[in-house]
């Protein structure tokens, strides 16, 4: 039987580290109990700015995973960006967005499969040359509440996943109930990828490579929910890590 699959976990900077009170690496365990509940063996990848160094973590991964944490520095996908809403960003950390443009770039490079969660499509999209909607709130003031943290856990909205795309082959349905715990999304799409799934105020919930450029392309999926925080109770939601994990272990 083949080894279990190495997944390359995204991680923060903690401002404050248990051990010193220094900046430290940080994950929420949930990432990780999903990966370890489908067969695959995470490997935490700390905050590092040296590109040789990053292509060298995908390079001993079969996989890579981008997990959530806060806000992109509005720079990077805006600089006209009226000041009221570039304001609303918050937790910018510099490092942690050249440290994801970096491992984006390096498992592209590398053609290794990539699941992306919350702040993850959000980065991926940017990085590729898409945008971002920086409030919800403030910039689509008829949406939803999509910033539900403290229902993380919990089934807040449905999504409608598009005809033909590989999230609805994934789930096997048209609608999936999912969480919520996001004030950012994704904004204009990058050249190469399309959303897969929305929310009924427009919102988009997924996405993935576009029908032309996922031909002979490794597995990419990023979603804006948090997957992770319902695989105990919600069964359907442990399919996305299975189908990762599997195009990591082939």
């Amino acid at each position: 039987m083949k080894a279990s699959p190495v997944i390359l976990i995204s991680t923060s900077n903690e401002q404050r580290g248990f051990e010193f009170r220094d900046r430290s690496a940080s994950l929420s365990h949930c990432y990780t109990r999903a990966i370890l509940r489908v067969g695959g063996t995470p490997l935490l990848a700390p905050v590092v700015q040296k590109k040789k160094a990053v292509a060298e973590m995908v390079t001993r991964a079969d996989g890579v995973m981008l997990t959530g944490g806060d806000d992109l520095h509005p720079d990077l996908y805006d600089i006209d960006l009226p000041k009221k809403i570039a304001a609303k960003a918050v937790g910018i950390d510099p490092q942690r967005d050249m440290f994801d443009f970096l491992l984006i770039e390096a498992t592209l490079q590398q053609r290794k499969p990539l699941l992306a969660i919350c702040r993850g499509p959000q980065v991926l999209n940017v990085a590729l040359g898409g945008g971002l909607v920086t409030d919800i709130p403030a910039e689509r003031p008829k949406a939803m509440k999509h910033h539900r943290n403290k229902e993380a856990h919990k089934l807040v909205h449905t999504m409608q996943l598009v005809k033909g795309t590989l999230i609805r082959k994934i789930y096997g349905r048209d609608s999936v109930r999912i969480n919520s715990a996001h004030h950012q999304a994704v904004g204009e799409l990058a050249p190469m990828l399309r959303a897969s799934a929305w929310t009924s105020d427009n919102i988009i919930e997924a996405i993935e490579l576009t029908a032309d450029e996922v031909k002979n392309a490794p597995f990419l999926v990023g979603v804006q929910y948090h997957p992770e925080r319902l695989v105990e109770k919600h069964a359907e939601h442990r399919k996305l890590f299975r189908a990762f994990v599997n195009a990591c272990r082939a």
